[in-house]
């Protein structure tokens, strides 16, 4: 576990406290409001996707034709989310980014993303999420390459489906629970560090910090994912 990586775990824990405890910049939580958006893919034969969620919830899953469909739901008004895209060369750029994240909020404050995607198009996917709960349903998609950041709350992957290329996931948590759900059709290698808690397993077997499951070096395909963690517990899941 590099030093770097536990520094940003001590921030991560001050952040949390700062946020749900201190609110020094609070703002006003106001109506909930519901704003809708969607996005089609255009001429883009890949896409690389950014999310960036400070505070609230997460939610990912395949569904749709078009890029993207997403409901976003808030009562913070600096915490409306900000959408681009962009093609060129036949490769789009999909970023949606919390704005102000520095603002807290006290009380019954709101923050939540679903989010459908485009599962017919290769995606490389990049999220970073702060603080609180976040889902990603994953299995369903085209994926180039995972990279997922995330600080203090709750995480789940669930990565069960029918794998048709090769895919290197990195995965580095902060502080909480974090469930990856493996198929077990494909080959799974798990290379997972972390600083406090324990790794729990079902469905793999373990060489030393190293994670397998039986179909490893028998399948055409496989899933490699390098895996950090600061405080709190690794869950694997293999089967299905």
């Amino acid at each position: 576990m590099s030093l770097k990586f536990l520094e940003r775990v001590k921030t991560l824990s001050i952040l949390a406290t700062m946020t749900f405890g201190l609110g020094c910049f609070q703002a006003k939580v106001g109506d909930l409001k519901m704003e809708s958006k969607s996005v089609e893919l255009g001429k883009a034969e890949t896409v690389r996707v950014e999310l960036d969620i400070g505070v609230g919830e997460l939610k990912l899953g395949a569904g749709t034709k078009k890029l993207l469909e997403a409901d976003f739901l808030f009562n913070v008004p600096q915490w409306k989310p900000e959408l681009r895209y962009d093609v060129q060369g036949g490769q789009g750029v999909l970023t949606i980014k919390q704005l102000n994240f520095g603002t807290t909020a006290m009380g019954n404050a709101r923050n939540e993303w679903n989010l459908f995607l485009n599962n017919k198009v290769p995606i490389y996917l990049k999220i970073q999420s702060g603080v609180g709960k976040s889902n990603f349903d994953l299995g369903g998609f085209m994926l180039t390459g995972l990279e997922v950041q995330t600080g203090v709350g709750e995480t789940t992957l669930d990565l069960l489906g029918d794998w048709k290329k090769d895919l290197h996931a990195s995965i580095k948590s902060g502080i909480g629970q974090l469930t990856l759900r493996l198929p077990d059709k494909v080959g799974v290698r798990v290379q997972a560090e972390k600083a406090i808690g324990a790794i729990r397993t079902t469905g793999l077997r373990r060489e030393e910090n190293t994670y397998l499951n039986d179909a490893y070096g028998k399948s055409k395909v496989t899933l490699d994912f390098e895996v950090q963690a600061g405080i709190g517990e690794i869950r694997l899941e293999s089967g299905g």
